[in-house]
């Protein structure tokens, strides 16, 4: 399995050395990356003679297409960019994982470095190998199990992330609590407000924490062939359903799965696992992520129930016509549910969380 380097982007090169990756990189940023960090990146590539192009695309999951990646595969071909060149994604999800997608697909396999510069790119989406790029039926469904030679996280580059997205990456950071790991909970519910701060001792806490919490589990079920890796999809299920009915466009990835894992707990508690205590404890901690009141009246409350279950009929999770859930039985303690749900069900959690969330 991959490693994870903590380090200041002054020393990448070093990195690079260390996994005995070649001085030829061809760097992927999004506009916003580029426009805040290329400069810097440039010159410290520069300054180590490191070989080097740069390819921007759009800041949004509109990137994560075929389209994209046949432009840029065209851009690769004529550069002459080789299986010596390895592929370096700079920025969010996005970036990263349509930066994976090229570099699984490119030549058969080209050697791949993330560099994520959002705090759920650092806790989630650039830790353990899963890249891939939508369909306008749903998210993520093309793609491959494709590690990157190392992932390179600098907190430095957290430094200009907007407060929205810091609440988005702490969703994800929320999950891993409820998946397999209580303790945390106590932690995020103590020092919230020092998270949200970005102060440093708290932060590389929580992003040490999560990144080893999502490790433990990628090791033992890389290829998720054993159910385990899909307990990190806990809230998924409903939060892809939310984000594939209004385009991408409304949501934070963040946020959609914040809702999602709403949802799902209140299954939980339905159907009869999670008890009433640790449910209201669940929603007492969402309740501090500042929602836009706009948003979910209109991408939330006033969707139907039946339209988001629908939408849900192409999760990755599902085994024939069976949708099947990460439920809780206790905070802590995730599991794939391979049962059954009624429809009945199903509406009557999402109901439950625009409850809790209105």
């Amino acid at each position: 399995m991959h490693k994870v380097v903590f380090s200041s982007f002054d020393t990448f090169h070093n990195a690079l050395t260390s996994h005995t990756l070649s001085a030829k990189v061809a760097l992927l940023f999004d506009r916003n990356t580029h426009a805040l960090f290329s400069h810097n990146i440039l010159h410290t590539l520069r300054h180590a003679h490191l070989t080097h192009h740069a390819f921007v695309v759009p800041a949004s999951e509109s990137a994560k297409s075929l389209q994209e990646a046949e432009r840029l595969y065209g851009e690769f071909i004529k550069l002459g960019i080789d299986r010596h060149t390895t592929l370096v994604a700079i920025g969010g999800g996005v970036v990263g994982d349509l930066g994976g997608f090229l570099a699984a697909s490119y030549l058969r396999g080209i050697p791949l470095v993330q560099v994520p510069t959002t705090l759920l790119a650092m806790v989630d989406s650039a830790i353990g190998g899963k890249v891939a790029i939508n369909h306008s039926l749903g998210k993520n469904m093309i793609g491959f199990f494709y590690p990157p030679a190392f992932t390179f996280i600098d907190i430095e580059f957290l430094g200009t992330l907007p407060k929205r997205d810091v609440y988005s990456g702490l969703a994800e950071v929320f999950k891993y609590a409820l998946i397999q790991d209580a303790p945390f909970l106590n932690i995020l519910e103590s020092r919230f407000e020092h998270i949200l701060s970005l102060e440093r001792p708290d932060l590389e806490r929580v992003i040490r924490r999560s990144v080893k919490n999502k490790m433990r589990i990628v090791k033992k079920d890389f290829k998720e062939t054993l159910g385990l890796r899909a307990l990190l999809n806990f809230g998924h299920t409903f939060g892809h359903a939310l984000e594939t009915i209004s385009q991408y466009k409304a949501f934070r990835h963040g946020e959609a799965v914040l809702i999602g894992m709403l949802c799902a707990s209140a299954l939980s508690k339905n159907l009869g696992f999670l008890d009433d205590r640790a449910f209201a404890r669940i929603a007492t901690f969402a309740k501090r992520f500042p929602l836009s009141p706009k948003l979910l009246k209109r991408h939330f409350f006033e969707v139907k129930e039946s339209e988001l279950e629908s939408a849900m009929q192409h999760d990755k999770k599902k085994a024939g016509n069976l949708i099947r859930f990460v439920l809780l039985k206790e905070i802590g303690n995730a599991f794939l549910f391979n049962e059954k749900i009624s429809s009945t069900e199903i509406r009557r959690a999402i109901r439950n969380a625009k409850e809790v969330l209105a």
